[in-house]
């Protein structure tokens, strides 16, 4: 079973024991956090949802916080002696998903 999670203003496909790479969460190492947020759930049978998917919690555990590479932002306007160099480093969150909670019995 897997499902589609919104965070950070981004969609994620996760299934149990995936680890994933999200924008910053507040939360400190090992601590447990809950993704309301379900947009779909697939396997066998699959639900969409209108936007969401009611019942539905997906939980998470914090691996670590964490930074990503450098990105270099560039601007130039040519033959007018214009130039910007500026680097950026985005703080993430490194997260294992433990469990995806149906709200239904097996």
């Amino acid at each position: 079973m897997y499902a589609v999670i919104k965070t950070g203003g981004k969609q994620y496909k996760v299934e149990e024991g995936d680890t994933i790479q999200v924008e910053k969460i507040m939360g400190e190492k090992g601590e447990a956090i809950t993704f309301d947020d379900v947009l779909f759930l697939g396997g066998d049978e699959y639900i969409l949802g209108n936007p969401l998917v009611s019942g539905v919690k997906v939980s998470a555990k914090v691996v670590r916080q964490m930074k990503a590479n450098k990105i270099i932002v560039f601007k130039m306007k040519r033959r007018k002696r214009y130039s910007r160099k500026q680097g950026h480093r985005q703080n993430l969150t490194e997260v294992c998903i433990t469990k995806i909670e149906t709200g239904r019995e097996a």
